[in-house]
């Protein structure tokens, strides 16, 4: 019994997973806001355009 817990503690699969998924997010949250900015931008770049074309 006593080796089945230290073979459990000593088990580091799942905390390897964790750092995986934790790793997967904090991607996805930095590709998320970098294309939100980047339309923002993009969206400001061609109202200003349009405002040109029509004599605004």
């Amino acid at each position: 019994m006593k080796q089945a817990l230290v073979k459990f503690f000593r088990d580091e699969e799942g905390a390897t997973a964790i750092e995986y998924g934790l790793i997967a997010g904090l991607i996805a949250v930095v590709i998320i806001t970098a294309v939100t900015t980047i339309g923002t931008e993009l969206t400001a770049t061609f109202q200003t355009i349009a405002n040109k074309l029509s004599g605004s």
